[in-house]
């Protein structure tokens, strides 16, 4: 419902967007297929297992590959001081994700690889757009058209699966579902738009940077304790962060 949402919120912005080029819709329909695909692996690796283990292998992977995947699709190629503090940010994700991931080998190997699969369609996604929305000339015509086609396919998707789309009639769970969206696609909004004028990679690592925010929300309003390890990893991951601050990216 979520995706469904999202392309909902998008219509309202397409009036009023400028027209994007026709190079730029293969992009655009390859996108939407690769954000259905990682919505499908994402609920497929939070039922294989442990969600403290799925969601930060998949996010703490995904900037890594997409740093490879602009190096090779898009020729972007990152200095040393950016390379490092991606590096960072991936490894103080992994530290603060998987502190209570641990288990019976046998049981965490398929988490671990639908998990790496999602990482994988997270990177795609990513420079998929990257590209598109650099060749499209509108920003917000390419992040619309992208997300209400995301919309229609999920939507299809269900169909097919489980029958006529029917709407709940909890007004609760109907406002936290639009709720959601508007935020998810004004988050992932910004990410294209940031995609469209800085490397790929160092985006998308500092997008991973929520993690940061999320393990201090929970100790200030769940009253989760803020372990040494936790806290080690959010450090690593401002110093990650600084470094590409600091460091003009593209060599």
């Amino acid at each position: 419902m979520l995706q469904i949402a999202i392309g909902l919120f998008a219509l309202l912005f397409l009036p009023g967007a400028a027209p994007i080029t026709p190079a730029s819709w293969a992009c655009v329909v390859a996108s939407a297929v690769l954000h259905v695909v990682y919505t499908l692996l994402l609920v497929r690796a939070y039922e294989h297992g442990d969600l403290s283990v799925a969601y930060p292998v998949a996010r703490g992977t995904a900037p890594l590959l997409v740093t490879l995947g602009a190096a090779v699709f898009a020729g972007e190629r990152l200095n040393v001081g950016a390379q490092c503090g991606l590096v960072l940010i991936c490894a103080g994700i992994l530290a603060i994700g998987l502190e209570r991931g641990r288990g019976a080998p046998h049981r965490m190997a398929p988490v671990l690889l639908t998990a790496f699969a999602t990482g994988v369609s997270i990177a795609a996604y990513s420079v998929v757009d990257g590209i598109g929305v650099r060749e499209s000339g509108s920003t917000v015509g390419y992040t619309g058209w992208m997300f209400v086609l995301t919309g229609l396919l999920m939507a299809a998707y269900y169909r097919l699966r489980a029958g006529p789309l029917r709407l709940t009639q909890d007004i609760g769970e109907t406002a936290k579902a639009a709720g959601g969206g508007v935020f998810a696609a004004l988050a992932y909004g910004i990410v294209i738009w940031a995609m469209d004028r800085a490397p790929m990679g160092p985006v998308s690592a500092l997008r991973e940077t929520s993690v940061v925010f999320a393990a201090l929300i929970a100790r200030v309003y769940l009253g989760e304790r803020l372990t040494p390890r936790r806290a080690g990893g959010c450090l690593v991951i401002a110093c990650g962060a600084l470094l590409i601050s600091a460091f003009n990216a593209v060599r």
